[in-house]
């Protein structure tokens, strides 16, 4: 069972939908992976019914033989899918150069509260996954998060025939959401036969572990006119947690080196503000507990809850002056020492995920060119990470009478005349927090398409109904009620007996907790942490009705005349409820689960993170549209070129009415094989549920910088929504030349494209530490009242809202090239070399705010827009085996281009917008994949795959890791067997 290892086909306009027979026939006359798919036609003499013969573009809604988009479209077939050989689809898709930003099982995993764990979802050209419209057959998919974007893991993924990633905006055809281009996932509706895929993989760490079944079926009847076809598929992919505290990751990973971005403090004293330093050592906490202010600073505690002289880094000496300052130390860190309280190795590096899909399509062909068709997909995604280590507590207060202070601390207490000690630990008795995820989705789609004749003129139709429902279930076990945690940590004598020191806790159930060491009560960690822990239940809907129609009424002097035209509607809703501690009282019911508790703040965010909230909104979106393809030119002497066009009208009920529309053309020129095409377009995104409607979501920031105190504190960052956002609006441009076909050099083809995008009006946030740092420097004073660090009545806290205030300007090019050559050096099959690059040359974020200046972030490896992302395969195949190589490789950059590098004694004053740093360098990566199949028979081909086979380690980086760019598992291998009968 012979495949192309890899047919990733840069088209000049898009998929074709075709028969069985005429696709296998264009994939094995093509040339080339480069092709330019419009000039594929069916064989002559093929008989085709209008539900075949008309080619779809994705990116345009003319339907029509020979018809050719100016937007560059690669597309991914079924034989580059099973080549790379991923559990998951969505991998092999993301390795593409052209998308940069796609979250996956490895990106958000140091999260609690986002509810994006797991979820696997495109971003072309880094404008975000909001910006990217991802579809199923040409139709949109109800959204697996509050942010509108779907999960690729609920998708029916071994029917995918093809997947059509339209590198450019298509808000004109499709409406909202492709700003930065469309990916369209094309199934095989046509399926006849049995097959599946079973496979295995794990990582050279023995763990990662991975299982995959994926089985389809399909056939026909009532005389080949009704067609059945269905798939289920199954996976298990354990991931990677987190090692354990200190440094040392899971499997044995050493590529850790706890490396910080220490803020000095000064601005003007010569030195950098900002060094970046490795085994940076957070001297306000450790395992089982440290003294960090008084006579006794420096005291920790060991498992038993023994003191002993903790061992600064820096040759750091306690300043036992009343502060939490270590002399010889940076400002929070000290480097080196005693790493073993350090809580980010805890961190789950990829989550763990279970995934069920099934997928059924019943097609009937009520005449010779009509279908009514109705598919019905269910698919379930569980995934669990554990955020961090521990849950860290700096800056508590414990008295010198606490019953659980060992004697010689109450000694040298009453010695050195205090009653009281700061103290901060990892809590790492408490063990680590799980999130756990459940994504279920349902959707259904009830369609009628085909052709019909209208005076004398063929015109088709794609008219249908979708109805998507998602729930979405978050559980998080083991974390801390805060006040509990402080009630319980406040203990004294009573009657002879430890408890806690207020009444009132007592008087709930409150246990005294030991802090001092690791050996908790069982009483006391149940009192902290109830069985219950915060939960999250979303509800989302989504219905559409679209009519569409195209045709060519009217024969031009350089050929027909073609148009579409017609109508959507669209409601979008949710529904979002919370537990009572993380909603609060005041506005959650309490239940026999979450009990009333008076010592909890009744306005909510009692718990250590995961302090969700209920919410809900609704929106609805009716739309028109027009698109026009007029042929210009069509002669020897000038070659063939067509202008096309694009108009929508969008009413949408939060924020009225607002037009896309685009202008473009293709020339193909007469001379062989080279071919110019170019369009610009405005394009629109809409605010989605979460930006209108947010219920507020709470992250955990444990070491949260104060510029006002100098300390880190524990604080949380509550997320909220905002109903008077306008849709984003941008201006997208691209322009390029391909070659492809040539007959005097024949398997041989490149494209060169440029692209520019800028879009206004973009719905952002500040980051907490900007709005903390634009008040204390007193550039944006209205963003000081939206934080409290230093809060007497409840958490520290800072209020993050979306407004209309940003812009995005982003440039660069695409470059592919490939070569197909048959029968090399004489050997039977072929040998294939592909190389897809993108460079992005700017990317510059504005945010909009006076005193700020823009960021450009091309080439920032902290981000997802290095300078250069490249993709290369070399394949050989026959009719017996196959084997390929295939790199991937992203460029050296930089942390950020706003930072100003320079060495001790000859540095500027560092400012908010230009902050002086001593190094600013982050490394690119390559990564070298390899696979093969082996054909046991006709029916059976056995095939495996190595990714990163050199186990290249990610580059170290102020912020943990960036799994965007960088592989953070190692070297997996995987291995399986396909059939198809």
């Amino acid at each position: 069972m012979s495949h192309s290892n890899f047919r990733i086909a840069k088209s000049a306009m898009g998929p074709a939908t075709v028969s069985m027979a005429a696709l296998l026939a264009c994939m094995i006359a093509a040339p080339a992976m480069a092709q330019d798919r419009a000039g594929v036609a069916a064989p002559q003499g093929a008989q085709q019914s209008a539900n075949d013969s008309d080619i779809v573009v994705t990116g345009s809604r003319i339907k029509a033989s020979g018809y050719t988009a100016p937007t560059p479209t690669t597309v991914i077939d079924s034989g580059a899918i099973e080549a790379n050989a991923q559990p998951n689809i969505f991998t092999t898709i993301a390795q593409l150069p052209s998308l940069q930003g796609s979250s996956g099982t490895a990106v958000n995993t140091f999260s609690t509260s986002s509810g994006q764990q797991g979820l696997s979802s495109f971003s072309l050209r880094g404008v975000g996954a909001i910006r990217t419209l991802t579809l199923l057959d040409g139709q949109r998919v109800v959204g697996a998060n509050v942010t509108g974007v779907p999960d690729i893991s609920l998708f029916p993924q071994l029917l995918v025939q093809r997947v059509d990633v339209v590198n450019g905006g298509a808000s004109a055809s499709y409406g909202s959401d492709a700003v930065g281009g469309v990916v369209n996932f094309i199934t095989d509706t046509r399926f006849k036969g049995f097959k599946g895929n079973v496979q295995g993989g794990i990582s050279r760490y023995s763990d990662n572990e991975q299982f995959l079944v994926q089985l389809a079926a399909g056939t026909s009847f009532l005389d080949d006119r009704a067609h059945l076809v269905v798939s289920g598929e199954y996976a298990d992919e354990k991931g990677v947690g987190g090692g354990d505290f200190g440094i040392g990751l899971a499997g044995g990973r050493d590529w850790f080196k706890q490396t910080s971005l220490i803020d000095r403090g000064a601005v003007n004293d010569g030195s950098p503000r900002f060094v970046l330093r490795d085994y940076a050592q957070a001297y306000n906490y450790t395992k089982y507990g440290l003294i960090t202010s008084g006579p006794l600073q420096g005291t920790a505690f060991d498992q038993n809850g023994n003191p002993f002289q903790f061992n600064y880094g820096s040759g750091g000496v306690p300043a036992r002056d009343g502060t939490s300052n270590v002399r010889n130390c940076f400002p929070g860190f000290c480097l080196g020492g005693d790493l073993s309280g350090n809580v980010d190795a805890g961190r789950t590096l990829q989550s763990a995920i279970k995934r069920i899909n099934s997928y059924a399509r019943l097609g009937y062909d009520f005449a010779d060119n009509d279908e009514l068709y109705f598919t019905f997909n269910f698919g379930q995604v569980k995934t669990h990470n554990t955020p961090v280590g521990g849950m860290n507590k700096p800056g508590l207060t414990i008295q010198c009478a606490n019953p659980f202070v060992p004697a010689s601390i109450k000694t040298a207490c009453a010695t050195a005349g205090i009653t009281s000690f700061g103290y901060g630990t990892s809590n790492a008795a408490l063990g680590n927090t799980r999130v756990d995820t459940d994504r279920r989705q349902y959707r259904g789609v009830i369609g009628a398409k085909g052709a019909f004749n209208l005076l004398g003129t063929e015109w088709s139709y794609d008219n249908y109904f979708e109805h998507g429902v998602n729930f979405t279930a978050i559980d998080v076990s083991n974390i801390l009620l805060t006040n509990r945690f402080n009630d319980a940590i406040n203990a004294t004598t009573l009657n002879g007996s430890i408890v806690c020191a207020s009444a009132t806790a007592r008087a709930n159930g409150c246990q005294p907790l030991n802090i001092f060491g690791g050996n908790p009560s069982a009483g006391a960690l149940s009192y902290i942490m109830p069985e219950n822990g915060p939960f999250q239940r979303t509800r989302q809907t989504q219905d559409v009705v679209s009519v569409n129609f195209s045709g060519s009424p009217v024969e031009l002097w350089a050929g027909p005349l073609s148009i579409a035209f017609g109508a959507e509607y669209r409601h979008e809703f949710y529904k979002v409820r919370a537990d009572a501690y993380g909603m609060g009282s005041n506005f959650a019911p309490n239940t026999a689960d979450y009990p009333f508790d008076p010592t909890l703040l009744p306005g909510g965010n009692n718990w250590y993170a995961g302090n969700y909230k209920s919410g809900g909104g609704a929106y609805g979106v009716k739309e028109a549209f027009f698109e026009a393809d007029l042929p210009i030119i069509n002669s020897d002497a000038l070659g063939k070129a067509n202008i096309n066009g694009a108009v929508r009208v969008t009413d949408y009920s939060t924020s009225g009415t607002i037009w896309a529309w685009k202008v473009g053309g293709t020339w193909n020129l007469p001379v062989d094989g080279f071919r110019l095409r170019g369009v610009t377009s405005k394009d629109v995104r809409a605010p989605n549920l979460s930006e209108l409607f947010a219920a507020p979501v709470t992250t955990t920031l444990p070491n949260f910088f104060d510029p006002f105190t100098g300390r880190n504190v524990l604080a949380i960052q509550n997320s909220i929504g905002n109903s008077n956002l306008r849709p984003e609006t941008a201006r997208n441009t691209t322009a390029g030349i391909a070659f492809s076909g040539a007959s005097w050099l024949p398997g041989f083809s490149a494209s060169f494209d440029y692209y520019k995008i800028k879009i206004k009006d973009v719905i952002s946030s500040l980051g907490a530490g900007d709005i903390v740092n634009l008040c204390f420097q007193n550039v944006r004073p209205e963003t000081c009242s939206a934080f409290n660090l230093n809060n007497q009545q409840g958490p520290n806290f800072i209020n993050v809202q979306a407004f209309n205030l940003a812009s995005i300007d982003t440039s660069g090019f695409d470059i592919e090239a490939s070569y197909q050559w048959q029968r090399p050096l004489g050997l039977p099959g072929s040998l294939t070399l592909r190389g897809l690059a993108t460079h992005v040359r700017k990317f510059v974020t504005d945010s909009g705010l006076i005193g700020t200046i823009p960021v450009d972030s091309a080439g920032a490896n902290l981000g997802n827009t290095p300078d250069w992302k490249f993709l290369a395969i070399q394949s050989y195949e026959n009719e017996n085996f196959s084997f390929m190589v295939q790199e991937r490789w992203f460029s050296d950059g930089v942390l950020g281009h706003q930072y100003v590098v320079c060495e001790p004694g000859s540095c500027p004053a560092s400012t908010n917008n230009h902050p002086t740093i001593d190094q600013n360098f982050m490394p690119g990566a390559f990564y070298v994949d390899i696979g093969g199949t082996y054909n046991i028979t006709p029916q059976v081909t056995a095939y495996f795959k190595v990714d990163n086979l050199l186990d290249r380690d990610p580059a170290k980086s102020p912020y943990f890791v960036n799994p965007n760019l960088y592989d953070v598992i190692g070297r997996m291998y995987r291995a399986g067997v396909r059939f198809k009968f």
